[in-house]
């Protein structure tokens, strides 16, 4: 198994659209007809998972705040269903680049995240925790969703389409995934997602003119803290669409 990869992907979008559940089923519906399933997808589909994340932030919630260099990265542990692996994931974007890293770790490992550096010898997550440590970062919310992902095939590379649901939370207690004890954050929304390279492709511009989807801010960590009351709220506003 590859234990690491590096994303780096100029002039990449992500859009993001908060719906209504009538229209993000619909929308499911209508990738189910246009697009193919994610080829990690499981389900009657083909094209569905549930994602659980620990995000982390620093004691003075500079992620959370967009403080800085804060702003435009997020570190954070993913796990997919009730998989034995954890990804390392280091999400960084600076115009006009998106870079991602990951690294991939049993799950009986995340407890070294705690040991110190020097303890960590050439373990395939030593640079993860070498940036937490120089960032003061730690865990703070665990978040799950269930996620609907189909995609299609453009000049650049694949285009990804998300439909997430059900976004629940609860707070961290280091670095292990908790029991299933969480607080609704979103439950009369779904999240639509569009990823892609250089040129919206005209089946995602058929897609958001038909749902008339608008484009917004939206950060399923901040929504998490801001839903478990642990910062105020942050208003959502209209993305940037370049």
């Amino acid at each position: 198994m590859q234990t690491e990869t590096r994303d780096r992907r100029p002039h990449a979008a992500e859009l993001k659209f908060l719906v209504t559940p009538d229209v993000g089923d619909a929308v499911r519906t209508w990738a189910r007809e246009h697009l193919t399933a994610d080829p990690h997808g499981t389900g009657v589909h083909g094209d569905a998972y549930s994602t659980t994340t620990l995000y982390t932030d620093t004691p003075d919630q500079d992620v959370y705040r967009r403080k800085g260099s804060y702003g435009r990265s997020k570190y954070r542990v993913r796990r997919y269903g009730v998989s034995d692996v954890a990804f390392l994931e280091r999400k960084l974007r600076t115009r006009p680049l998106l870079s991602k890293r990951r690294s991939i770790v049993p799950f009986t490992e995340l407890a070294r995240l705690d040991a110190g550096l020097t303890d960590l010898g050439d373990w395939p997550g030593l640079w993860f925790a070498t940036r937490l440590a120089a960032r003061r970062l730690s865990p703070v919310c665990q978040v799950t969703y269930d996620r609907t992902a189909r995609v299609t095939s453009t000049p650049y590379g694949l285009a990804r389409l998300t439909v997430d649901a059900h976004l629940c939370a609860r707070t961290a207690e280091g670095w292990r995934f908790q029991s299933p004890e969480y607080m609704p954050v979103l439950t009369d929304q779904h999240i639509v997602e569009l990823k892609f390279l250089v040129a919206m492709p005209a089946i995602f511009k058929r897609l958001v003119e038909t749902f008339g989807l608008a484009p917004m801010t939206v950060s399923k960590y901040r929504l998490s803290i801001a839903g478990l009351g642990l910062a105020p709220a942050i208003t959502t506003t209209a993305a940037e669409v370049a």
